[in-house]
């Protein structure tokens, strides 16, 4: 464990201490959020981002232990393990090492190797591979019994045997993989017969550039047309800087002995090494593309559930549609269902103004305060037509990314939250909540189905998944939720929780009545002291008796808050309503052994605004007029827009024309940029200027300059 620890704090530039912490921490059941928040002293100040990949790495290196264990016990077994070949199998720091150093003894299917050894050639192919006599005696292993019949068939044994030698040589391995690593050159050409079909990726029908350098969203679309069986593709160095690297290693002399090693030695890269390299090669490209996708994506998903929330006003709700026209449902402060119904603006005049005088009549009844519109189809057409209809100034009326609402609606969450009701409402519903609480109704859909990633589904499942979890995790956590009025799904992802305590927090809270105080919490059934360690900082209890339930302190600090309290001769209430009070507190006389400045500091910021949201101030946003559809576009006009989504190679943005343009990276600055969320999150309203319109492939450039 130590060597791990010094392995981990070195690849993660933290000292040993900081690691060593961490993984006490989380050896003793501690969570990412709670140890980044609540144990800054124990960890150095290392942020959540540091303490998830110290865990990470310990999982990985547990993985890298676990195999080597397997494999020398399969030694063990086979009575194959000497003293130096376990040194080197304990020695090696990656998977990769480790099994180039078990390959020469792993369990073999019947090699042409294995067959030569049959025939008595093993002898013959040791003397040639050792190039040291002038003159080989190769007619001594020609023997008709063991299938040998000629001299020729005597050799050509004998290099089947060098071959394998030379690939399963770790330190070949080690040169001929940092070869590939740098010099390998991805070529891609297409499958003539699936040419018409596969135009999508007509890029890369002849395309040729450095493995090395490859953009992952590249390397992405080149795996997934060839796996859509369109392209063709060679992962592999120029073959004569193969070759001579391996003359190098192998061929000793100039002699006939050192001619069969070359034959030999030519055979194995081309038959062997070549093959079993890129394979290699192909694994550590996709994994790091693999990476690269996830990091967008996750901070995508971060962006979108750190949205503004408006907060607990009383909204309408209007899914849109022509033909079936728009579902519009009345949503109390909290997302209570009050009232809903359908309503058919674009259908024809009559019709428009029935539904005109409908939305009044229901703004005026629920006291309405916002209108929340889907983006989806007829949505442009349906904000023309609440935005006509004149209604009370102080009625916001915003557009709303739907993305996932259809995915909710036919949920078995959906469907127990409005068991009466059918898909359409829940839908319109789902919008209506996204406004007043984008994190809180977005944590009810599977992360992967808001759309906001690059190649989601062909990248490594279970690593995205973990990932989004992480990052719905983080979120939730740094924004605190509120035990009495949170959903099951909410509840899910405090730290410490998970499904089964959150159904029974729920179920006491039914059963009970609303929680008084987060001690309450221990009378949870199976919510026990680690649990409530965990989860307590994260729960906020409104209008609890003790005001610290509503805040970020963690219980464990209340005796302390308390004593800071009566140092100042005040109440806590008092220290957290007057800044007078909180400055005349020197937090240096509250250090001990267990709690420290930087706990300190956080608790003087939690008095200063307890329970506050992390998140930004929600504004109103809203699209150009009589911009509705691409064909309203012209070049040089400027829009307003919301980004939709952030890649590697620029961020698309929705102009409200049902078509998401896309801003390419060398569109974002007038100044060089190597990252596009260095400029751009998701959700971030931004002003544009339409550059070129495609009508035939529906694509929509844009930019960010000279705006």
């Amino acid at each position: 464990m130590n060597q791990h620890l010094e392995t981990i704090a070195a690849e993660l530039n933290i000292k040993v201490g900081q690691a060593a912490a961490t993984a006490a921490l989380l050896g003793n059941g501690a969570t990412v959020p709670f140890i980044s928040r609540y144990r800054k002293e124990a960890t150095g100040l290392l942020d959540e981002t540091q303490v998830a990949a110290v865990r990470d790495r310990l999982g990985q290196l547990a993985e890298l232990d676990k195999r080597r264990e397997a494999i020398i016990s399969s030694l063990t077994e086979r009575d194959l393990l000497s003293p130096e070949l376990k040194a080197a199998l304990q020695a090696a720091a990656s998977m990769t090492v480790l099994e180039d150093v078990y390959l020469p003894y792993r369990p073999k299917r019947r090699t042409r190797s294995l067959i030569a050894r049959e025939k008595g050639l093993e002898p013959l192919a040791r003397v040639l591979f050792f190039q040291e006599n002038g003159i080989v005696q190769v007619e001594a292993f020609v023997n008709p019994e063991k299938e040998v019949h000629t001299v020729d068939e005597a050799l050509a044994g004998a290099r089947d045997i060098i071959a394998e030698w030379i690939s399963e040589e770790a330190a070949t391995r080690a040169e001929l993989r940092r070869l590939f690593t740098i010099e390998a050159v991805i070529t891609s050409s297409v499958v003539k017969k699936n040419e018409e079909a596969g135009v999508k990726f007509r890029d890369y029908f002849n395309w040729q550039e450095v493995a090395a350098k490859t953009p992952g969203h590249r390397l992405l679309a080149m795996f997934r047309g060839e796996n859509e069986k369109v392209l063709t593709l060679s992962l592999r160095p120029p073959e004569e800087m193969a070759l001579a690297l391996l003359q190098r290693f192998h061929v000793k002399a100039k002699n006939e002995a050192g001619r069969q090693v070359t034959l030999a030695m030519d055979d194995s890269y081309k038959r062997l090494l070549a093959p079993s390299l890129e394979n290699e090669l192909r694994n550590a490209l996709k994994e790091r593309a693999d990476q690269e996708a996830i990091r967008v994506f996750a901070e995508n998903l971060r962006q979108l559930l750190l949205a503004p929330p408006m907060g607990q006003k009383r909204v309408m709700a209007l899914d849109p549609g022509f033909r079936t026209g728009a579902k519009l449902v009345c949503l109390d402060g909290q997302g209570k269902l009050l009232h809903f119904n359908t309503i058919f603006p674009t259908l024809s005049e009559h019709k428009n103004r029935e539904a005109g005088k409908t939305v009044k009549e229901l703004c005026e009844e629920f006291k309405i305060e916002a209108i929340a519109i889907g983006n989806g189809t007829a949505g442009r057409e349906t904000e023309a037509f609440v935005r006509a209809l004149q209604l009370p100034h102080d009625v916001l009326i915003t557009m709303v990314d739907e993305s996932g609402a259809s995915i909710y609606s036919a949920s078995e969450v959906a469907r127990a939250e409005f068991p009466d009701h059918d898909l359409t409402v829940r839908g319109a519903v789902s919008i209506g909540r996204r406004l007043q609480d984008p994190l809180a109704e977005l944590v009810k859909l599977d992360p992967k189905a808001i759309g906001v990633g690059q190649y989601q589904h062909d990248v490594n499942q279970t690593a995205l998944k973990k990932s989004l979890e992480d990052v719905v995790a983080s979120c939730v956590n740094s924004v605190g939720v509120e035990v009495n009025t949170a959903s099951l799904e909410l509840l899910t992802y405090v730290a410490g929780l998970g499904p089964a305590l959150a159904k029974n927090i729920i179920a006491h809270r039914n059963e009970h009545g609303p929680f008084a105080s987060r001690r309450q919490l221990l009378k949870v059934p199976r919510l026990g002291a680690k649990a409530f360690e965990q989860c307590a900082g994260f729960l906020r209890i409104q209008g609890a008796k003790n005001p610290l339930d509503y805040s970020g302190v963690h219980p464990e600090q209340y005796a302390m808050v308390e004593q800071m309290g009566k140092d100042a001769g005040c109440m806590v209430v008092d220290l957290m309503q007057q800044e007078s009070l909180r400055k005349q507190i020197d937090v240096r006389r509250y250090v001990s052994d267990s709690v420290g400045l930087p706990t300190l500091t956080d608790i003087m910021a939690e008095l200063a605004k307890p329970g506050r949201d992390p998140r930004a101030v929600f504004a109103v946003f809203a699209f150009a007029e009589g911009v509705h559809s691409i064909e309203d576009l012209q070049p040089g006009m400027k829009l307003p827009g919301i980004v939709t989504n952030v890649t590697k190679f620029g961020a698309f943005v929705d102009i409200g024309v049902h078509q998401d343009g896309l801003v390419h990276i060398s569109q974002l600055a007038d100044r060089f940029v190597k990252d596009p969320a260095e400029v751009v999150k998701v959700r971030q309203p931004v002003m544009v200027r339409v550059l070129e319109i495609d009508l035939k492939r529906r694509r929509i450039a844009l930019s960010l300059r000279d705006v």
